[in-house]
C-alpha cells in the first residue's frame, strides 16, 4: 500500500502532469496526420535553427516529432512513470523549442527577450520548462 506522503506527492503533480500531458497528446496526434505541406513547413522551420535536421526527410521528421510528443504525453499521463523521468522528458523537449525561440530570427523583439507576435507560440514553452523542472525537483525530493 502506498504511503500517505507518496499519495500527496502524486496529487501535487497531477495538475502539472495532466495539463502538459494532454497538450502533448493533442499535439502529437495532430502531427501524425500532417500533410506534405505541413511536414515541409515544420521541417524547414526546425532546420533553420538546428541544421543537422536537414539530413532528415520532412515526413520522417514530423513522424519522429509526433512519436516524441506522444512518448512525453505517455510519460506525463501514466502515473507509474516517476516524476523525475517525466520531468526530464518535458524539460528536454522544452529546451529544444526554447532554442528555436532564442535562435530563430523574428521570434524576439530587437535587443531583448520579449516575443514578437510570431514568437509567442514558442515563448510560451518557458511554462513547459518550469513544469518539467518542477517535476524533476519533486521526483528528486521524493526519492530521498
Amino acid at each position: 500500500m502506498a504511503s500517505a506522503s507518496a499519495w500527496c506527492s502524486t496529487a501535487r503533480q497531477l495538475p502539472l502532469r495532466l495539463t502538459a500531458g494532454t497538450f502533448f497528446l493533442s499535439s502529437g496526434i495532430s502531427k501524425l496526420g500532417a500533410d506534405e505541406a505541413t511536414a515541409q513547413g515544420l521541417h524547414q522551420f526546425a532546420t533553420m535553427t538546428y541544421p543537422f535536421l536537414g539530413k532528415q526527410d520532412a515526413r520522417r521528421f514530423v513522424r519522429l516529432l509526433a512519436a516524441g510528443e506522444l512518448a512525453i504525453a505517455a510519460a506525463l499521463l501514466v502515473p507509474v512513470v516517476p516524476a523525475a523521468v517525466a520531468g526530464a522528458a518535458l524539460t528536454a523537449f522544452s529546451v529544444g523549442t526554447l532554442g528555436l525561440y532564442l535562435r530563430t530570427p523574428g521570434m524576439r523583439q530587437e535587443g531583448g527577450l520579449r516575443p514578437t507576435e510570431q514568437g509567442i507560440a514558442l515563448a510560451k514553452d518557458v511554462w513547459l520548462l518550469g513544469m518539467g523542472v518542477s517535476l524533476i525537483a519533486e521526483g528528486a525530493h521524493d526519492h530521498r
